[in-house]
C-alpha cells in the first residue's frame, strides 16, 4: 500500500491518517512552510516545525491547535514515523519524511539548494518516494548566485538616491523580504509594510536574529523614505501608494525575472532574478540526491519536468495539485494583468 495519495482534499497518508499542505480543512494537517498556498484555515490540527508557528499564529490567528517539531525529530503517528527535514525555501519550511514498514516517502513542499544565510540550508533526505515542485522546471531557469544578485541590486539603490529616487523593491512578506533584509542593511535605512513588519516581530519572538528595520505607517513622510529602502509586497505593486512617493523607483524580487526582466513594465523600473524556489540544476540535483525510485512532480513545469526525469531514467509522474499560487505567481499576474 502507497504511503500517500493524491485526493481531492490534498496529499493523504492513510497509515497514519493525516494530510500534508491540504487545501480542504481536515482533522490533522502536517504544513511544509507557511505560504498561503500549502496552509489553509480550519484544520483541527497542525504539526508544523517550530519556526512555522509564529507564521501560523500571525497569518491565520492558530494558537491550541498547533504542535510543533525541531529538525531531524522523529514521532509516531499511528504507526508512521514522521520527521522534518530542512528545505531551505523559506524561514521554518520542512521537508515531510514518512517511513512505514520499510518505506521511505518524502514530500518536499517548495525548496531551493541555495543557502540564504536565513533558512535552514536544504538537506536531500534518501528515500524511496519523492514528491517535488517544479515553478522552475525548465532549462531556461538557472539563477545567478545571490551575492551577484545583491550586488546588481545595490548598485541599483544607489544610482537612484544620487538622482533623488525613492527605491522600492516588491518582494513577498515571507521568504523574499527576509532575505533583502539580511543583504541590504547597513547602508540606509529600511522600511517595510505593516506585514513585512509583523512577521519580522513573529521571527524575533521566536529567536531569529533579524535586521532592525521602519514599519511604514500613515505619519511615515515620503521625504525620509526617499533617503531609504522600501520593500513592500505584491499587492502593492500597482497601487496608487507607491504613486504618491518621491520619484519612486520599484524593482521587482521574482525568479520570473530571469525570462521577462527585459519587457518594460508599467508597474516596475527594474527586475531582480531572486528566487526561493529551486531552478533547473537545483530541481535535478535534488531529486538525484534522494536517490528515488519514483518522483511526483507537482506546480510549475510539471508535464516537461516530469518528461524529462523519465527521459534520463527516474521514473516519474506528473500531479495535479492546488499549490503554486504564491509569491512570483501571483506578482507576475498582477503585472501582467496591467499591462
Amino acid at each position: 500500500m502507497a504511503l500517500i495519495k493524491f485526493t481531492n482534499k490534498g496529499i493523504y497518508c492513510p497509515q497514519g491518517n493525516f494530510y500534508i499542505d491540504p487545501w480542504h480543512p481536515v482533522d490533522y494537517a502536517v504544513t511544509t512552510h507557511g505560504h498561503a498556498d500549502h496552509v489553509k484555515w480550519g484544520n483541527k490540527n497542525y504539526l508544523c516545525h517550530e519556526l512555522t508557528k509564529p507564521i501560523l499564529q500571525q497569518r491565520y490567528g492558530l494558537s491550541d491547535n498547533i504542535q510543533t517539531l525541531p529538525y531531524h525529530e522523529e514521532i509516531d503517528i499511528n504507526g508512521v514515523k514522521l520527521s522534518l527535514h530542512p528545505a531551505g525555501h523559506v524561514i521554518g519550511s520542512a521537508q515531510i519524511k514518512l517511513a512505514y514498514k520499510g518505506e521511505i516517502c518524502v514530500v518536499s513542499g517548495d525548496y531551493k539548494v541555495e543557502y540564504d544565510g536565513i533558512s535552514t540550508a536544504f538537506e536531500p533526505v534518501k528515500c524511496h518516494t519523492f514528491v517535488t515542485e517544479s515553478t522552475f522546471g525548465l532549462p531556461i531557469y538557472h539563477w545567478q548566485p545571490q551575492e551577484l544578485i545583491f550586488e546588481q541590486m545595490r548598485d541599483w539603490i544607489a544610482i537612484n538616491h544620487l538622482k533623488g529616487k525613492t527605491s522600492i523593491l516588491i518582494a513577498y512578506s515571507l521568504g523574499k523580504a527576509q532575505r533583502l533584509l539580511k543583504n541590504l542593511a547597513g547602508n540606509y535605512p529600511i522600511y517595510v509594510h505593516q506585514s513585512i513588519a509583523n512577521l519580522n516581530e513573529g521571527f524575533k519572538a521566536a529567536g531569529v536574529a533579524l535586521t532592525n528595520t521602519i514599519k511604514i505607517t500613515p505619519e511615515t513622510k515620503k521625504e525620509a523614505m526617499q533617503k531609504g529602502v522600501v520593500i513592500v509586497p505584491p499587492a502593492l505593486a500597482d497601487g496608487k501608494w507607491i504613486k504618491s512617493l518621491q520619484q519612486p523607483a520599484t524593482g521587482i524580487c521574482s525568479g520570473w525575472m530571469m525570462v521577462r526582466a527585459g519587457r518594460r513594465w508599467r508597474s516596475a523600473d527594474a527586475g531582480f532574478a531572486l528566487s526561493d524556489h529551486a531552478d533547473w540544476p537545483g530541481l535535478l540535483t535534488a531529486i538525484k540526491a534522494t536517490g528515488a525510485e519514483k518522483v511526483f512532480v507537482t506546480h510549475g513545469s510539471s508535464a516537461v519536468f516530469a518528461k524529462y526525469l523519465n527521459e534520463i531514467g527516474i521514473r516519474a509522474e506528473e500531479v495535479t495539485t492546488r499549490y503554486g499560487n504564491d509569491d512570483d505567481e501571483s506578482l507576475i499576474n498582477l503585472i501582467e494583468n496591467k499591462n
